[in-house]
């Protein structure tokens, strides 16, 4: 019975193999095995990466991988990929231990490096970074402009584990039309260039969604040191017709030292919109557990100068709606956090570290609103008044609270007392085995050690750690002991453009002792499939 059993199953997974196809690609520069424009798609006939983004449904459907090998692409492509399986997705990756890195430092069309247009489709584990770049100024002649990735148009994909850095444009567009779009534990820095009018073009994110249904999550990323803004939940568009900024999460993200590298210190974040007729408003954002960071020493004067972490609205117009803004820490200088425009919002459980929470007038019409709530803030600041409202007052947590009602159970603290209850902010990174993101503040620059206890990893595990500003190379390594506590270096080498060494992002990933095969192959096979 046992063996009737098993062949059932055996039979079954082979018809599950037939059923799902893999396919291949590699560079057309490849020496053994480049990839061609004929050909299907197997090992010995290779499609190169345009042949392979090409492909219709009819071919290549959910369910369906595309492997990317080992090696350079260089082009801007244009990926068509669509699956039509309810509930399957093409996926595209680099092949497993193999990395493939796709160059836009090409003459081309298309305005990134890989622009999307189709639905249920997931792109993950490659890099987007051009090769031999020199010239990042617009002025200097052979000047060569190019984003990363452009989603133009197609519902439910996904972007995880993507690298994407020093492109000359826009790192990520992820546009109206893409709604159901979920962009996970992607790295986005470095991206963008100098311009004739403006010292840095070029934001990290660019977001937008018109669906009234479908959701736009942007979970677990890392974006730093990018010409221009961090994330622009934004629309430019001053005579909008119709509703598309809207349905959008910013979940568990690191977004840091926007503009720095082009001396032009902007918004790590902006959620608001230009419309002037008051119909395309910035509307249903949640920002949560997110930590926005400015370069400020943490332990001397806020520094007196600009350098804004969070801004909400712009066009008096278009106020911002429904915007939930929960559980960050949001740092910077004169005016880390900035409200220009908001007719509603909720703002909770953050930490903010600045000269002053500035408010602008245009918002003095709604603060006495119910669809105005600020709870369980606390307030780092030199001034014990830390709400202002641009040119008329400064407000202390207790006269906010008496006045308009607002800043219940919330309290100020000089701001020489911040990271004194900083602990490290662990990230569990889902879709990347045994690796932890590891966020730590220590304004005394000191090496911090971090307690991994509570994820039960077996002791003498191997570890690598890596600073994601100097992501290619070891920073530490070494095995975990009994205490499970490892050691995370703070005061390293950083040129102009890094972050203070007070304040750090790491990847930690662990490899655990390997396990002696003692289970015979039917035993192995069962347990692979969770049987």
């Amino acid at each position: 019975m046992k063996k009737v059993y098993l062949f059932n199953l055996l039979f079954f997974v082979i018809l599950i193999g037939y059923s799902q196809k893999e396919f291949h690609v590699f560079p057309k520069t490849h020496s053994i095995s480049p990839g061609k424009t004929t050909g299907n798609g197997s090992l010995n006939q290779p499609w190169d990466l345009q042949t392979a983004l090409s492909q219709s449904s009819e071919t290549v459907n959910g369910g369906d991988i595309i492997w990317l090998h080992e090696g350079v692409y260089n082009g801007r492509f244009y990926s068509k990929l669509s699956s039509i399986i309810n509930g399957k997705y093409i996926t595209v990756s680099s092949f497993p231990n193999e990395w493939a890195i796709l160059n836009g430092n090409v003459s081309g069309v298309s305005e990134a490096t890989l622009t999307v247009n189709g639905n249920n489709v997931t792109y993950r584990d490659f890099e987007i970074s051009p090769t031999n770049l020199i010239i990042r100024d617009e002025s200097v002649e052979g000047f060569l402009p190019f984003g990363g990735v452009s989603h133009n148009s197609g519902e439910n994909c996904q972007f995880i584990n993507l690298i994407i850095h020093g492109n000359n444009g826009l790192g990520f567009g992820s546009w109206k039309n893409t709604g159901g779009t979920i962009i996970s534990n992607c790295i986005v820095y470095n991206n963008g260039y100098k311009g004739k009018k403006y010292a840095g073009i070029g934001e990290g994110f660019y977001v937008q969604n018109n669906s009234n249904t479908k959701t736009r999550i942007l979970k677990n990323n890392i974006i730093f040191n990018n010409y221009y803004k961090g994330i622009e939940v934004w629309s430019a568009n001053k005579k909008a017709s119709n509703e598309y900024v809207k349905n959008i999460n910013l979940d568990n993200n690191v977004v840091f030292n926007s503009g720095l590298v082009s001396g032009r210190t902007v918004d790590n974040v902006i959620v608001a919109t230009n419309d002037r007729n008051g119909i395309n408003i910035a509307k249903n954002i949640q920002v949560t557990n997110n930590i926005f960071y400015h370069n400020t020493t943490l332990s001397e004067a806020i520094e007196n100068s600009d350098a804004p972490s969070l801004t909400l609205g712009f066009n008096n117009n278009s106020p911002v709606e429904n915007i939930n803004i929960l559980n960050n820490i949001i740092i910077g200088r004169k005016d880390a956090l900035r409200v220009l425009s908001a007719k509603s919002i909720t703002f909770k459980n953050n930490t903010i570290y600045s000269g002053y929470a500035r408010l602008f007038k245009p918002v003095m019409k709604y603060i006495n609103n119910t669809s105005w709530i600020f709870e369980n803030n606390t307030y780092y600041t030199r001034n014990s008044k830390p709400i202002r409202i641009q040119g008329e007052i400064d407000y202390s947590v207790k006269q906010w609270q008496d006045i308009y009602g607002l800043g219940i159970n919330s309290k100020w603290k000089h701001f020489k007392e911040f990271t004194s209850n900083q602990k490290p902010i662990i990230t569990k990174i889902n879709t990347q085995e045994n690796t932890y993101r590891v966020v730590l503040f220590n304004k005394e620059m000191n090496d911090v050690l971090v307690d991994f206890s509570e994820y039960n990893l077996p002791s003498e595990s191997s570890y690598i750690i890596k600073d994601v500003e100097n992501f290619k190379t070891v920073l530490a390594s070494g095995k975990l002991n009994e205490s499970s506590k490892v050691e995370f270096k703070m005061n390293v080498d950083r040129d102009a453009n890094k972050s203070y060494n007070n304040f750090g992002v790491y990847y930690i990933e662990f490899k655990k002792n390997e396990k002696i095969e003692t289970e015979s192959f039917f035993e192995r096979f069962l347990n692979w499939l969770g049987i």
